[in-house]
């Protein structure tokens, strides 16, 4: 296909003194392959061998290097001055994976009503090599992206250049969530586009901003949620503060107990980890009320952008083998009851309609189920403690909406 008749895309990437990694961000970008695209390197006045790296590649590139105001400040610099139709920015120390350009193109013209698009990647160490896949990395769910975790890995992240025209730009007040904060801002306006695919890597490191962030990234990311949800205190604020503050913790029990009480420290410091580890896990798999291997439980909250249908359409499935022969489910926006449906074993697409007084707003909701069962003991003697009511297949506007950025 002729370059021409292709989106054009631009990546923006935001550098201070990350020489050492930029020559592996620059290539990442430029050996995608994909004909139409625009990058553009917005440096804050480095004072390392990046200018010398980036002159390498200067007929391929745009490099502007002038004292900003941070990353963020940088980054709307770069998105302002941006031609292309989508964009993305990428940081100087992490890369793209192979083919990530041409897959976000494919899935931001697939699916028009979408603001952004991302997809899976890596951790990667200091020297490139992969650490893990970035586990958390799910299917679009806006409840947990507003109250629980940024699940999404901003490496892989891609957006149509008019979204910005609805949400505002990126926040140059914040310094370690701002991929996280704008990310909602869009899903609170339209829909966000998970593609299933290895798009990016992450370079992780002790240096890195967010391994040291410590508690000033816990309150920046708690003050985003906060924000976005009016809830004082979301179950975010446990999955991100107690791991920071567990460390903390450990550490000023390290300079408490002198060397003779070695093993009295030791056996503390782990039953601190164990206590702040066992209360994030169960945060991060209860808080919703929707598991991981699709089950229900008695009660599932979920978040959708302000509605371009009049209808909630939900798909369920009980089982054969399941001890509940019918369920009861009832729908909740504000603490008022708007819908209330049955069904029996089996699985079944249930429309639910909108009361008008949610068609121009973010729908907040909450599902209740009037039955409950509990597995048996697994093979390995461990009880499942989870009350299972119904497996949900999938939950959504019931007609696709119409794009609003053209």
């Amino acid at each position: 296909m002729a370059a021409s008749s292709l989106p054009l895309v631009t990546v923006v990437t935001p550098s201070y003194n990350q020489g050492r990694f930029i020559r592996a961000t620059i290539e990442s970008v430029l050996s995608q392959g994909y004909p139409n695209l625009e990058y553009i390197i917005m440096d804050g006045a480095s004072t390392d061998e990046t200018a010398e790296v980036a002159a390498e590649y200067a007929e391929r590139l745009t490099f502007i290097s002038e004292k900003d105001r941070g990353q963020s400040h940088a980054i709307n610099k770069g998105f302002a001055m941006a031609r292309g139709e989508f964009v993305a920015w990428l940081n100087s120390d992490d890369i793209f994976l192979p083919g990530a350009v041409e897959r976000a193109v494919a899935a931001l013209r697939e699916h028009p009503e979408a603001g952004a698009v991302y997809g899976d990647g890596y951790q990667i160490d200091i020297d490139g090599n992969v650490i893990s896949k970035f586990a958390v990395t799910q299917k679009f769910d806006l409840w947990k992206l507003l109250y629980l975790s940024d699940y999404i890995l901003q490496q892989t992240v891609f957006f149509r250049r008019s979204v910005f025209d609805t949400v505002g730009w990126v926040d140059e007040g914040l310094h370690y969530g701002m991929d996280w904060d704008i990310l909602m801002r869009i899903g609170l306006e339209c829909s966000i586009v998970y593609i299933p695919a290895d798009m990016g890597a992450i370079r992780e490191y002790a240096t890195a901003k967010t391994a040291a962030g410590g508690t000033k990234r816990v309150h920046e990311l708690v003050a985003i949620m906060r924000r976005h949800t009016g809830h004082p205190f979301p179950p975010g604020a446990i999955a991100y503060g107690l791991p920071t503050y567990e460390k903390l913790w450990n550490q000023r029990i390290e300079t408490l107990f002198p060397a003779s009480m070695n093993r009295v420290k030791r056996k503390l410091q782990s039953y601190v980890a164990r206590v702040a580890y066992r209360i994030v896990g169960q945060t991060l798999r209860y808080s919703q009320g929707l598991f991981s291997d699709g089950w229900a439980s008695t009660r599932a909250r979920f978040v959708f952008p302000p509605a371009r249908a009049r209808n909630l359409e939900l798909t369920v499935h009980l089982p054969g083998w399941a001890p509940i022969e019918r369920q009861t489910i009832t729908f909740r926006a504000g603490g008022k009851v708007f819908a209330r449906e049955s069904f029996e074993r089996g699985e079944f697409t249930i429309p639910v309609a909108l009361p008008r007084r949610l068609w121009s707003k973010p729908v907040h909701v909450t599902v209740d189920a009037e039955k409950f069962f509990r597995t048996p003991a697994s093979y390995d003697g461990r009880r499942d403690p989870r009350k299972l009511c119904y497996l949900l297949k999938d939950i959504g506007y019931a007609k696709p909406r119409r794009g609003p950025f053209g």
